[in-house]
Formats: structure tokens, sequence, C-alpha cells
């Protein structure tokens, strides 16, 4: 059997391509039914999807894995998810080395900061690099707080502005307010409940949504 690597998305086994995107029927039933592909990133089997009919009770998603013989598909993570994570994985190492000390294994405010660290990220907002190379640099500043049962997150301007306070103390305070309320809109919008803390200036705290 030959084989040829193409992209980091794609291989052909003997001349077929069967590793990469693919535009995937799910019902919620089953595996799901292959519709279309392989594609050589997400984009294409997404926009792919405009040239199909949907069944009833179904949904068109792009997928990545590779087709099996029989026409089924083993699903794999993606080059695209796996930079993804890797990313994520960066961002998370910013945190303080201790920020989970006081968190049992199971606790749900340890899920609660990666999913918030993951939507800001998501978002383009960096994490606060609190104890590295970046500190003077700012970000979102996240730390779970089990006396508020969640995690606060507020967001610390570049040194210029918060400790040199070039532009003065008015810009300083407006702009935090206005980075804080942007935070807090973020996560809204990604279905999590925020609650204001100590005013615009103070963060919020995050929790799960009843």
């Amino acid at each position: 059997m030959d084989t040829v690597v193409l992209r980091s998305s794609e291989i052909r086994l003997d001349g077929e391509a069967r590793l990469g995107w693919w535009l995937v029927s799910e019902d919620g039933f089953g595996p799901g039914r292959l519709v279309d592909g392989p594609f050589p990133d997400r984009a294409g089997a997404a926009w792919a999807a405009a040239g199909h009919a949907v069944d009833e009770g179904a949904s068109l998603r792009p997928v990545y894995g590779l087709r099996r013989p029989d026409g089924g598909l083993h699903r794999r993570p993606s080059p695209q998810e796996m930079a993804w994570l890797a990313h994520l994985g960066d961002q998370l190492d910013r945190l303080p080395e201790d920020w989970d000390a006081a968190l049992a294994d199971d606790d749900p405010l340890a899920t609660l900061v990666v999913e918030v660290a993951a939507a800001l990220t998501e978002a383009g907002l960096p994490l606060w690099d609190a104890t590295g190379s970046g500190t003077a640099l700012g970000g979102a500043c996240v730390s779970a707080e089990p006396g508020l049962d969640g995690v606060v997150v507020g967001w610390r301007q570049h040194d210029r502005m918060s400790v040199e306070q070039v532009h003065g103390l008015v810009a300083d305070i407006s702009i935090q307010a206005v980075m804080n309320r942007a935070l807090a809109d973020v996560l809204w919008l990604r279905g999590l409940e925020v609650t204001p803390l100590g005013g615009d200036a103070g963060g919020s705290v995050v929790r799960y949504a009843d």
C-alpha cells in the first residue's frame, strides 16, 4: 500500500484521500453519515454544507478523521485542535504555580478556570503572566476563589498605564473599567454567570449559569 503525505491535515492511501476534514450529517443517535470530503481545513468543510440538503432532525458539521474502508469515520484530533490545545496550555502556564493549591482534584472551580481561560484566549485576550518575563505587559487575571464560589476575572493593564500612569490617573481608571466590562461581556456571551465585583474597576466573579 502506497502512502503519500500531502499536508498536515490530509493523507492519501493508494491514491485515495482519507484523512482530513469531512462534512458529516449527525442526528444525535449514531456515529453520523459522511456527506462530503475530505477537505484540507475546517472552513472548506463548513462551506461545503451550503451545497447539501439537511436530513430532518439532523445537522451538518465539519469533523476531522480517517475514513474507514467501510465508509465510516475514525474521529481524530485535528492539527488545528492540537495547536489550539498547545496554545491554551501556554496561557494556563501563566497562572501562578499554586493557583489550584486550595482546590480538591474534583473541584469544579478548577474546570471553570480552564473554561474561562479558554473563552478569553479564543477571544484574543491573553492571560496575565503574573510571575514570568511578561509581567509588565498586562493581560487577563484569572483566580479561583472558593470563598466566593467562583472565579475572579479582571484586566491588568500594561505597566505604562497601571504603574507609571503615563497618560494620567483618569485614563488608567477609565480604561480599566472598559476592559473589565469587555471581559465580563465575553464571558457572559459564552453562557457564564457574571457578577460585578467592587464596581467596573474591580473585575467580576464568574460562575456556571444555573
